[in-house]
């Protein structure tokens, strides 16, 4: 098994359930609370290194007892965490809201992850050496991922970028590094409206047949474009700077009680695949991502509910 490094965010997250999201200015009684680790970045690091992955995490938190939390998590989980530590910051926090159909919604203050640096990301270059595939989301400082992605691939890495969320200013240059981009359908026409100024509904990529949807990843500046398309499962096609057949893939059979985390099993599983086979085509990944994904579903919370391996052994034979 080769080994990942997640660059990006750790939060403490708060959930609270409801029987239906609020509305602007309404006022829900929750029926359950639940608080536990979190952030895109810890999400993806835990889901890979519970699929098998040799996981490192880079990430920034505060001088907080959230942080020593942190500390004592990753450790759980068998991640080597490279921590920057930054004074007058608290750790991450997120507030969700989930409802009965397990849809949520999401409120975040980033607190240090707001503060990784270049310099920090710069100082673990042993671990991009040895790195296999190196997964980022967006929580996190753009400049600090980007010279995360040079670093990536100049150390030979597979690098993938999870734009979640979308910066307003991301430019086409911030991508130059990426081998593969994975954004869901809201940030895949995102980043078409601010990448290639073309306006998509979200909600109509369901609906577009496997040639009109590979012409629109086709007009991102990457190599590869894989968009979660949540139900709908996943489609996979060469963006700009790549060639090769498009690939769509179901979702997996699952009874869903909360989706939050669900793209980053589907992220972390992907790199963990990646790693332990790095000449295999990504087309070839996807069942096993989207099973990581969808298990996760069936389970409450975020880094909490990522599957392990046996999981998906005995739920699909994976």
């Amino acid at each position: 098994m080769g080994r990942v490094l997640v660059v990006g965010s750790y939060n403490q997250d708060l959930v609270w359930e409801v029987p239906e999201l609020p509305a602007p200015g309404e006022t829900r009684a929750g029926t359950a609370f639940r608080s536990g680790p979190g952030g895109k970045g810890f999400n993806q690091a835990v889901a890979a290194a519970r699929l098998g992955a040799r996981t490192t995490f880079i990430a920034a938190v505060g001088e907080d007892a959230l942080a020593e939390s942190a500390t004592a998590l990753a450790q759980t989980e068998g991640i080597e965490a490279r921590w920057q530590r930054v004074s007058g910051q608290a750790t991450g926090t997120a507030g969700l809201f989930v409802d009965g159909a397990g849809r949520n919604s999401i409120v975040v203050a980033l607190g240090a992850n707001a503060h990784l640096s270049i310099a920090h990301v710069e100082a673990q270059a042993d671990a991009f050496t040895g790195a296999t595939v190196l997964l980022a989301p967006l929580e996190s400082p753009l400049p600090a991922i980007c010279a995360a992605m040079r670093l990536g691939r100049a150390a030979g890495a597979h690098t993938v970028l999870n734009p979640a969320p979308v910066p307003a200013d991301l430019a086409a240059d911030a991508l130059a590094d990426v081998e593969l981009l994975t954004p869901n359908e809201t940030e895949f026409c995102l980043l078409l409206r601010q990448l290639a100024d073309t306006a998509v509904d979200p909600a109509s990529l369901h609906g577009l047949p496997d040639e009109a949807l590979a012409a629109l990843c086709a007009r991102l500046p990457v190599p590869g474009v894989l968009v979660t398309l949540g139900e709908a499962g996943a489609f996979h096609a060469p963006g700009a700077l790549g060639h090769g057949p498009a690939t769509r893939a179901p979702a997996a059979a699952v009874r869903a009680i909360d989706t939050t985390g669900a793209g980053d099993a589907f992220n972390g599983a992907l790199a963990a695949a990646w790693a332990e086979t790095p000449s295999a085509p990504v087309a070839t990944l996807l069942p096993f991502a989207i099973a990581a994904a969808g298990l996760s579903t069936e389970r409450a919370g975020a880094a909490s509910a990522m599957p392990r391996r046996a999981d998906l052994r005995h739920r699909f034979g994976l």
